[in-house]
């Protein structure tokens, strides 16, 4: 058992995913040249067109949801906040959520210890890598065991990121669940929130959701400069018997203004087959080659690591945070015909909602299996600004550490 000095350094593992967004937050997007021999970078799509957010609202009733489950004392053991929110679609109809740094254990209904009238958690709360919470028709029903994916190594842990359901191998009429995870070791500042290590991809079976395997697809040990490894899996969009899978550096430490955002694509059923990987060179789709950019120039502009994806009839659009002061608080969108670009924008930004000074916006995530008649849900996660007290914070006020959502419309942009 960690002595109090200890579980408090442990604790600022929350801020994790907030600093890895803040420190990469600000965004501008510029495309690469048009190649016209390239075999996939600006497909033909006579429905491509230039799309920004229409409107927006809170979506109050998968917040709730979130508060509820939370608040629930029923258990010491289940999701009671956390980060990272991605999501995947069950071939039973399950929805299941995947977060990373996780709160696990009891919360105590209000006052708090300080008078306060918010729900709050025990200091001494379990704080994990990662978790799984399963949904059904709108409510969360259950925790898997956490953490579910162990850490690799001591000092070195996991992140899940995005997912989706695929053929066991190309062509299989098995199916089972991919998980990407970023895989990060201990390290000095700069790199208060872990070094870039490695792209995993989980598989997880079905309907039982045990963890089978686990295999590095993008071994990033070997470069030497950790502003340039590449982590792949922030969001992924799959299309045409291909899963398209975006990733990003973390460029900004080492002093740079912005980072980079990288494509790959997979053919439907080998996410976990690293001989199946191609990425985006510049000028064509390769694999065993290093990544080139697809958005940024290093130097001005530049993407956030956390972002978010979706196909919208013929376009790609893209949320990420905004640049400057407003990427702690407010949504950009971006758009293009390839995942490889050329990318427009940013187009109309909003911002939602914040439950309190001091708090921040972060990693927007859109969830398309939740989304219909023309609407997109998107979550964004809230954290503590001020990592020396987000310990103290967090467990004062568990709602400071819990996804919220919007209601997003799309239409045409410029």
């Amino acid at each position: 058992m960690p002595d109090d000095a200890a579980r408090a350094r442990q604790r600022t593992g929350t801020g994790i995913a907030l600093a890895l967004t803040l420190v990469l937050g600000a965004v501008l997007v510029t495309g690469l040249p048009d190649d016209p021999d390239d075999d996939g970078r600006e497909p033909d799509g006579a429905d491509c067109r230039p799309r920004t957010v229409a409107s927006w609202t809170a979506d109050d009733t998968l917040t709730a949801e979130f508060a509820r489950y939370g608040d629930d004392a029923g258990r010491t053991d289940d999701w009671t906040g956390g980060d990272g929110t991605h999501s995947v679609r069950l071939p039973d109809g399950r929805l299941l959520w995947l977060f990373s740094d996780t709160y696990l254990g009891g919360v105590h209904r209000p006052p708090n210890p300080v008078g306060e009238s918010y729900a709050w958690r025990d200091t001494t709360a379990p704080l994990v890598r990662n978790s799984a919470v399963l949904m059904r028709d709108g409510r969360l029903e259950a925790t898997l065991p956490a953490p579910l994916f162990p850490d690799p190594a001591p000092d070195r842990w996991r992140w899940p990121v995005a997912a989706r359901v695929e053929p066991r191998s190309p062509g299989s009429s098995e199916q089972v669940v991919r998980v990407l995870l970023w895989v990060r070791t201990a390290g000095q500042p700069p790199w208060i929130y872990g070094v870039p290590t490695a792209t995993e991809v989980a598989t997880l079976s079905l309907p039982g959701l045990r963890l089978e395997s686990v295999v590095t697809v993008h071994d990033q040990r070997q470069v030497t400069d950790p502003s340039r490894r590449v982590l792949f899996g922030t969001t992924l969009v799959a299309e045409d018997g291909r899963t398209y899978v975006f990733g990003g550096d973390d460029g900004r430490p080492a002093a740079r203004p912005a980072s980079h955002a990288y494509a790959a694509r997979v053919p439907e059923g080998g996410l976990a087959d690293p001989a199946a990987w191609e990425f985006w060179t510049g000028s064509a789709w390769q694999t065993r080659a290093r990544p080139r950019p697809v958005l940024g120039d290093g130097r001005d502009t530049g993407v956030g690591s956390a972002f978010s994806v979706v196909r919208d009839d013929g376009t790609y659009v893209l949320f990420t945070m905004a640049t400057g002061a407003r990427g702690l608080t407010t949504v950009a969108s971006y758009w293009a015909c390839s995942p490889a670009g050329p990318w427009h924008g940013p187009a109309h930004e909003f911002t939602p909602a914040l439950p309190r000074a001091g708090t921040a916006a972060y990693n927007p995530q859109t969830h398309p299996e939740l989304s219909d008649d023309g609407r997109l849900v998107l979550s964004y996660d809230v954290n503590w600004l001020e990592t020396s007290g987000a310990a103290v914070m967090l467990s004062r006020n568990v709602s400071l550490y819990r996804p919220r959502f919007v209601t997003v419309r799309l239409g045409p942009g410029r």
